[in-house]
């Protein structure tokens, strides 16, 4: 029955070797589920967080995965709305990685209120005045979005589609799904947007704070800049970690290359402001409330300039560089680098925006607050990973998520009928 399911004209490992994959990477997630349940029963007390550090780990890995996952807003505006037609190829893929990020933000947030079954308190009884209100919302309708962006491909199942109704609603669907990419972009603008600008409006935590454009810090457009800049790399980082698990060629080259350089003009760009932003930051800003750059990167013993110099430099500028220019984005090593780069420069980001700006001292009887997260807490950050790949695994086996599959590896073979059972 199993081979039924699988995608026409396509080949997938056995069915006991693929039970045994989800068994480990299970294992792992039900560490996670045990953490997650320990939080729940017996309060935020399993956390280390404290005073200092009431947004930590689970925030940074919230606003992290939001991030990396903003390649699917990103390249469904420029499939349905700019009408790049080449990224077809990618787009499903696209989608159900950026299902995967959204779904694990709301997860993270649902641990990390630690009363769930108060949740709804954030739609019924609304702070307006709340940035995080207004991210809440966001998150949640967009989520909504994926799901019906993703509800085509489970319909295109050979199973699922042989029913014409469900057919025909898959058909339609794909017809009027620049609507939804549209809602998606704009939903997704301002949320990662609001994100940025929780950080940019700390007039008290003056690593972060940051003056702005009439009612909005500069983070606020940094944030949702950086998320559409990077959120390509981590699609394709995914691609190429799928491709070489399956041994497989899933995606063409023309495709990867356009992503790959489409990324790269907005790394670069991003970074110029990024750049300017941090310059006008340490010679205007951070003086004007009495602090020198020198405040926020020594007498501690890790953050050091070395961050610094790593999110611009390392994994900003060099990983754009090498997206924009023709004869390094089309070397299969130093594209890898490039994405792997680009995630890692847009994670620390996040990690600085939030885990960073907690340990700056701002009283001059202050020290450095440094923070190590409980197991708990590392538990619960791995437990969206888990989550992702068994998720990633069960779409590749049974859905068509990847239309050059056949064409790109069985180019000689014709269609083979699924065997009865």
């Amino acid at each position: 029955m199993d081979s039924a399911l699988i995608p026409e004209g396509a080949k997938r490992c056995s069915f006991p070797k693929f039970y045994l994959g989800i068994a480990i990477v299970g294992a792992v997630l039900l560490w996670g589920v045990y953490a997650m349940f320990l939080c729940w029963f017996k309060g935020l007390n399993q956390t280390n967080m404290n005073d200092y550090y009431g947004f930590a780990l689970w925030i940074w890995a919230d606003l992290a995965v939001i991030a990396i996952g903003g390649g699917a807003f990103f390249t469904g505006l420029l499939k349905y709305i700019f009408k790049v037609d080449d990224l077809k190829n990618i787009i499903n893929f696209a989608v159900i990685i950026g299902f995967i990020c959204y779904s694990s933000a709301l997860l993270i947030l649902a641990i990390d209120i630690g009363q769930p079954l108060r949740g709804w308190f954030i739609f019924w009884h609304a702070n307006v005045h709340s940035m995080l209100t207004e991210v809440a919302f966001c998150l949640s309708c967009y989520f909504a979005v994926l799901i019906i962006e993703f509800i085509p491909n489970v319909l295109e199942n050979r199973q699922i589609n042989k029913v014409p109704f469900f057919h025909h609603l898959a058909h339609n669907m794909h017809g009027v799904m620049a609507i939804f990419a549209a809602t998606g972009a704009f939903l997704s603008f301002f949320h990662q947007g609001s994100l940025g600008g929780v950080s940019g409006v700390l007039f008290g935590r003056p690593f972060a704070f940051r003056e702005g454009l009439l009612i909005w810090p500069w983070t606020f457009f940094l944030f949702t800049w950086s998320a559409a800049a990077f959120g390509p790399c981590f699609t394709l980082l995914v691609t190429k970690t799928t491709e070489w698990i399956t041994g497989k060629k899933l995606v063409g080259d023309k495709t990867v290359f356009l992503l790959a350089k489409i990324s790269g003009w907005m790394i670069v760009t991003y970074m110029v402001a990024k750049i300017i932003d941090t310059i006008y930051w340490a010679t205007v800003t951070a003086p004007g409330l009495g602090f020198k750059l020198s405040h926020f990167y020594t007498n501690n013993s890790f953050y050091g300039y070395w961050i610094l110099f790593a999110e611009l430099i390392v994994c900003g500028v060099l990983p754009g560089i090498l997206l924009v220019m023709k004869s390094t984005r089309e070397n299969s090593k130093l594209l890898l680098l490039a994405i792997i780069l680009g995630v890692i420069g847009v994670c620390l980001n996040r990690w600085v925006m939030v885990l960073q700006v907690m340990a700056v001292p701002v009283q001059s009887f202050e020290s450095w607050a440094l923070y190590i997260p409980s197991w708990q807490e590392v538990a619960t950050t791995i437990l969206p990973v888990a989550y992702g790949i068994i998720f990633i695994a069960i779409t590749y086996r049974y859905l068509p998520v990847f239309p050059q599959e056949k064409e790109l590896n069985y180019p000689t073979e014709k269609p083979v009928a699924a065997e009865a059972e």
